[in-house]
């Protein structure tokens, strides 16, 4: 699977877990080069505390872009050091 912005890979992997539709790739699969720390936070009730990045591509910011949860509820162990994307960015396989 390859997440794509602005015609840019920012994560490509075959290990991606899927919860509620979105993929969650792998922290290292991700290429920091363009993600940018967000202090965004929102809350799942069985996912836990999301916490957030801005994807930086070409100098075009899409805000909040990434996700991940940094220490998930036991219901979501499996997505434990994935980030997964939205807002624009295309996962493909």
């Amino acid at each position: 699977m390859k997440a794509i912005w602005k015609g840019t890979v920012v994560a490509e992997s075959d290990d991606t877990v899927i919860v509620e539709g979105n993929h969650y790739f792998p922290a290292e699969a991700v290429k920091p080069q363009y993600l940018l720390p967000s202090n965004t936070r929102t809350m799942c009730s069985w996912k836990g505390e999301a916490r957030y990045h801005t994807l930086f591509v070409d100098g075009d910011a899409n805000p909040d872009a990434a996700w991940y949860y940094p220490a998930p509820k036991e219901a979501a162990a499996n997505i434990q050091g994935r980030i997964a994307f939205w807002k624009g960015v295309q996962v493909v396989e």
